[in-house]
Order: C-alpha cells, then structure tokens, then sequence
C-alpha cells in the first residue's frame, strides 16, 4: 500500500533535514539519519514529552535521578571550588525545565548571591526553567533572547553575562553532552569560557561488558512517545512505523522502522520510504571513564572527577 502525504501535515524543517542530509544504503535498504536534538524539542508537545520522559521510572531512574542524588553528594565539594567570592553567575546549558540545576543552585545560594541563566534550545523549556528557578528565590535570573541558545551562540551569551567583570560558571548536566560528538561539543564549551571559569559536566559512564547492551534503557514505550513526534512531524502514522534501539560505534541509536510504504511530499520535493527503510532519530554517545580522562586533557587545564559508587555517573568539575 502506497500512503501519500501532502504538504499540510508536514513540518518544514524536518523535511528540510532529511533533504539536507540524504541516505546510505545498506543492501537496497536506506537508512536516514535526522539525530538531531534541534529536532526533538520543536513545538512544546515534544518539549513536554521529554520532560514526561524524565518522570518515567526506566528512564528517569537511569538519566535523571542517578545524577541528582550524587549532586546533593558532592556538591558541598564542588561549590567550595567554584566561588571566590559572594555573588555568582551559573549558566545552565540544555536547561530543561530547570530541575537539574536545583541541586546546585540550593547549596550555592547558602554562600553567594546567583544570576541564573538558562539556555536551551526550546523556548518552551527556557519558561518553565525560569519559573521554577525563580521559586528558589536567586538573586536575578536573565530573561532576554540569547534564552533560547544552541552552542553556535554560546560565545555571545557568555560574553554579555559576563559584562560586569564576573566569573562564570557553566552546567552541562543531565548526560546531554552525548547527544553530541564529544570533541565537538567540549571545543564548543571552551570556546566559551574564559580562563579560570569553570564547567561541570554530568556524564554516564559506560562500564557495560561486551554482552551486556546499553541500548536497553532506552527501548521503552515512554522513549518511543517522545521520539515519535519527529516522524509524526512529516506525517506518518504510529502503525506504519516500528520503533528500536541498539548499541553501535560506541552509541545508542533508536530508530524507526518503516512498515508501509510511504511517499511524502513538501513544496515540490518528494520523499519515498520503503518497508524496511530506516530513519535514525536519536544517538546518545556512550564513553568510558578513561574517554572522558583524555578528553578533558585537550580542552582544559584541570580537571577533577566525581564517579558514584556504582561506577555509572560521573561529575566532572572543569577549569580553563
């Protein structure tokens, strides 16, 4: 069977994307690759699906809650190395909804007055960030476009906050750096920074063996619900479509299968997906704690590790 899909249940930019990028074939199969965070967060129903996954036991467990119980760890530790002085300004990359730098900010505002800014992608994000930052009671949170930021605009954020001679300090948590190739997104980072600023990063850690498949966490219906608005972005249906995951190069991809096929077209361009067909909508890159050690020799002049007791999580606390 043969489904058309016309330009109007179509997002542009998703299109736009798959044109831009194209396929590789594996046998007579194609396989799309639109593993693009931008694309996740494009109108707030996906923004709230993520947040939703976060609140999901497997997921949440694994991603989320992991990381801010070692937060109220080693947070003491860490806001003793990043204050000078009595006020402070944080910079929270991939903000969300504002929960991850909670645990932060809480011990931090207990010795310094907090200028909180939060970045994300999705304006969606940015205003729940706000608003729930606000209820702690910070000193100032920054409310103006460069909000709603990738790390191409990085360099211009930092530099107007730090306009009055403060020191920053930069929040990359929740595992969000393995969204990203990671030299790409460090380089990014640095770039960023001034000398004597300081990031910390919230990373997994894979110490999986090799029959042991980290993908696992992420095959679940509430990963699928969120992921799933990409392809609904460009018109398909939940039944002609079939979702998965696997652990390849070093990353978690999740994937959708095509189980009917489809031709969509969008101004005066066509797509035609065939059963069998793949489009890969997520990676998540997975490294060892030894990757993380040799990486942040490149970018930074020091570096100090946190790993959890299981070995799972690790907060790593980084100076330019």
């Amino acid at each position: 069977m043969v489904i058309d899909t016309d330009d109007s249940s179509i997002n542009g930019l998703i299109f736009k994307e798959l044109i831009k990028r194209g396929y590789s074939l594996d046998g007579d199969r194609k396989i799309w690759n639109i593993a693009d965070s931008k694309l996740w967060y494009l109108t707030s129903e996906q923004a709230q699906a993520y947040l939703d996954l976060e609140n999901s036991k497997k997921y949440g467990d694994s991603m989320i809650n992991v990381e801010i119980d070692f937060l109220k760890k080693v947070m003491p530790e860490i806001s003793d190395e990043v204050l000078e002085g009595d006020e402070i300004t944080l910079i929270d990359i991939g903000c969300g909804d504002g929960k991850k730098a909670v645990v932060p900010i809480n011990y931090i505002k207990q010795k310094a007055k907090i200028t909180y800014c939060p970045i994300d992608i999705s304006s969606y994000m940015v205003e729940k960030a706000i608003k729930n930052i606000s209820e702690l009671k910070v000193n100032k949170v920054v409310n103006f476009k460069w909000n709603i930021s990738d790390f191409e605009n990085m360099e211009n954020v930092t530099s107007l906050l730090r306009a009055d001679g403060k020191k920053l300090f930069l929040l990359f948590l929740g595992g969000t750096i393995g969204n990203f190739e990671v030299h790409d997104a460090l380089y990014s980072l640095r770039q960023s920074m001034e000398d004597g600023e300081s990031l910390l990063l919230g990373v997994p850690i894979n110490n999986t063996s090799e029959d042991e498949d980290p993908s696992k966490n992420y095959n679940s219906k509430s990963v699928d619900f969120f992921l799933g608005h990409v392809l609904k972005g460009i018109g398909f249906k939940k039944d002609e479509i079939k979702f998965g995951t696997r652990f390849k190069n070093f990353r978690v991809e999740c994937f959708y299968t095509i189980q009917k096929k489809k031709i969509i077209h969008f101004n005066d361009k066509e797509i035609v997906f065939n059963v069998g067909d793949e489009l890969i909508v997520a990676v998540s890159y997975k490294y060892s704690i030894s990757d993380y050690e040799s990486s942040m020799k490149l970018y930074f002049s020091e570096s100090k590790f946190f790993l959890n007791d299981e070995k799972s999580w690790a907060l790593i606390l980084c100076k330019k």
